[in-house]
């Protein structure tokens, strides 16, 4: 479930403390610091792809992502188009 439209619009410290918790995991790990670095930034990715919306697989087709449909539609129509809130609705609970 999405957190935020953008990276930009998740809470800093929510981000700080997912780092911290990726660098504690792969510092177990024996890999030189430059390698875990990378590590951890695929890993805040992933983090990224499963929380910010504009990141996310498209429903429809995930070889792209909501981001990128957004981008293609306003190249199409000749209009900048923004998602800047959205709303998740689960249908089938009380």
């Amino acid at each position: 479930n999405p957190l935020a439209v953008r990276i930009e619009d998740l809470p800093p410290e929510l981000v700080q403390r997912e780092r911290q918790v990726y660098e504690a995991q792969v510092a177990e790990q024996k890999k030189p610091e430059q390698i875990r670095a990378k590590i951890v930034d695929g890993m805040l990715k992933k983090f990224y792809e499963e929380r910010v919306l504009l990141e996310q697989k498209f429903v429809k087709d995930d070889k792209r992502t909501v981001g990128e449909l957004v981008k293609e539609l306003s190249a199409k129509t000749g209009e900048k188009i923004a998602v800047r809130r959205f709303s998740r609705l689960k249908v089938g609970e009380d």
